[in-house]
């Protein structure tokens, strides 16, 4: 399939130019109905201008190839007999491509038009028809309320006191069309808005103070990178990352129509950025950003201590205690989990499979302490009294970090426990077991991952990107610096690259769990590379298969449970009405 050589989507450095060098091709359509899938186009007029003045008018009749209603012959007084003879949108399609070029387009309700354009051009070109638009219905509901009754092109037309009338044909509709954009480029400047950017940010602006305030980010760069709203005290309101930072704090002025944005630019005294080489160092320092300051408008990542950990307590018969931070005196521990309840469930699994106590008494040597219901019950060896030594207790211990390490059989027990529980028809025990086996899958597989990757105390990857290959050195699970490299670079040249950016030498900083989960995340994409590697980069072997497939089952299943509830609660909102036909219509429908 042919391509279309024009009309194509400018970037935004490209269209930053002053409005006056701006090539603008106001269009205008008339159709024989309101749908680009069952309506067809009958007429089209183009008018191309620059710096106020006319380049060129295009105009021409299209052969539907169906009748033209009665209804739309009333209102445009185009008729059947007028577009008999006319080429067809196939043969006139080009044309109007070739005409629009590298032009903006204008349309009045400008996604009108450019829904029959596309509809058109769908069945002609592989590639879809993008070109930068500017809708002046939308633009002069943002300038001119309250002052017009309607913004219906006649009516501006009326108002802005254009040269021509419009009457619902399409040239004629395109040259008013054309008087209204300049009108409304004249008011758009009062607003300081005068480039093409400004001119669309200002049409999708909701407040005129928010927008006034663009002058704050002036001068961002197309660059990836993190930005903060500084307050007038110095104090970081917000901390962000982006992928072009001109685009992404543009849209905080005037777009984004959120009560909590709007509280945020009007407190505002100025904002800082800082570039990035790649989009991963700017996500790693956004995220340390936001643990530094604690923005009061920042929602996430502002708790990086919430993380806990278990351990075995150090007692003369040990048992599992989730703690904040693992133990710097060699007490085995393992983690972090994303929250207590996640650990909770962990330790409970781990000492139901092996028998551990789970009371928090601290047992003395002499196991002189009364026994709790938990020996009656059969679920502890009872070390409290002595019934179970505390050498039998130690082993204990000892198994509760194999299964930590490799959780096959303790897997394979909540899942015998799960299915006997469907057998018996208990299935809300039965959708208690699988959730307590997918909780304990997470949990332990995301700290196996944490500890591999902390374990390496020098990794150099490389990932393909967009304009060559990324490049991250990494510490002990700590982003130290990424570069970008030609996607042809030897691996010499890639650890040339990364030897220039790493200068942090010896990691002491434990990194957040949430940086790791990060780095994982890019780590686990295709194409990923390990150029060097100062340590073992692999995972748990034991128990591996085992966690991996109960983790994605976990994945599948909460995707099937979301879908679910979102089916279910759209039939709760969005009920069927008994058939309107069952009423009689009101008179005059």
């Amino acid at each position: 399939m042919p391509t279309p050589a024009s009309a194509r989507q400018l970037p935004f450095e490209d269209v930053g130019t002053p409005l006056i060098d701006v090539t603008f091709v106001v269009l205008d359509l008339e159709t024989t109905g309101l749908s680009p899938e069952r309506h067809a186009i009958t007429e089209i007029g183009a008018v191309k201008v620059r710096g106020g003045e006319v380049q060129g008018e295009l105009a021409t009749f299209v052969d539907p190839r169906e009748p033209i209603p009665g209804a739309i012959t009333a209102i445009t007084g185009i008729t059947d007999a007028m577009v008999r003879g006319a080429p067809p949108i196939d043969v006139v399609l080009p044309t109007v491509l070739e005409f629009l070029g590298d032009a903006v387009l204008v349309a009045h309700n400008a996604p009108f038009d450019l829904a029959f354009l596309r509809a058109a051009a769908a069945r002609l070109y592989a590639e879809p028809v993008t070109p930068p638009v500017v809708d002046t219905a939308r633009l002069a509901r943002r300038l001119l309320a309250g002052e017009v009754r309607s913004f219906r092109l006649a009516t501006l037309a009326h108002h802005l006191r254009a040269r021509t009338a419009p009457n619902h044909r399409a040239l004629t509709d395109a040259r008013a069309t054309v008087d209204v954009l300049h009108a409304l480029i004249g008011r758009a400047g009062a607003y300081g808005a005068t480039t093409l950017p400004e001119l669309q940010e200002l049409a999708r602006s909701r407040s005129d103070r928010t927008f006034r305030r663009r002058g704050l980010v002036d001068g961002a760069p197309a660059a990836p990178g993190v930005y903060r709203f500084v307050g007038h005290d110095g104090e970081v309101l917000y901390v962000g990352k982006a992928q072009r930072l001109d685009r992404r704090l543009r849209s905080y002025f005037g777009q984004d129509t959120r009560r909590r944005i709007a509280d945020l630019v009007r407190e505002t005294h100025r904002v800082t950025w800082v570039t990035t080489p790649t989009a991963l160092q700017a996500e790693v320092h956004e995220l340390r950003e936001i643990h530094h300051h604690r923005p009061r408008y920042n929602r996430r990542s502002t708790r990086p201590e919430r993380t806990v950990h278990l351990c075995l307590t150090r007692e003369a018969a040990p048992r599992l205690s989730i703690v904040t931070r693992p133990p710097d005196d060699g007490t085995w521990s393992i983690g972090p989990f994303t929250g207590r309840r996640t650990a909770a469930v962990v330790a409970e699994a781990l000492a139901e499979a092996t028998g551990l106590r789970t009371c928090t008494t601290r047992l003395r040597r002499r196991q002189d302490h009364p026994a709790c219901v938990l020996k009656e019950i059969g679920r502890c060896g009872a070390p409290c009294d002595g019934t179970q030594s505390l050498a039998d207790h130690a082993r204990l211990t000892h198994g509760v970090r194999d299964l930590a390490e490799d959780p096959s059989a303790m897997l394979a027990g909540i899942r015998d426990q799960m299915s006997r529980a469907a057998g018996d028809d208990r299935f809300e025990r039965a959708r208690e077991h699988r959730g307590r086996l997918h909780t304990v899958a997470r949990g332990l597989h995301a700290a196996q991952q944490h500890a591999g990757l902390c374990a390496v105390t020098r990794l150099v990857v490389r990932r393909p990107g967009g304009d060559g290959d990324e490049v991250a050195v990494i510490r002990r699970g700590r982003l130290v610096a990424t570069t970008v490299v030609a996607g042809d670079a030897t691996e010499s040249a890639v650890s040339d690259a990364a030897a220039a950016v790493d200068t942090d030498g010896d990691v002491v900083t434990t990194p957040s769990f949430e940086e790791v989960r990060l780095l994982l995340r890019w780590l686990g994409a295709d194409g990923v590379r390990i150029v060097e590697a100062d340590g073992t980069v692999a995972s748990t072997l034991a128990g591996g298969a085992a966690l991996a497939a109960t983790v994605a089952e976990a994945r599948a299943v909460t995707r099937r449970v979301h879908r679910d509830r979102q089916a279910l609660d759209g039939e709760k909102v969005r009920r069927r009405r008994a058939p309107a036909a069952a009423e009689p219509a009101p008179a005059g429908q």
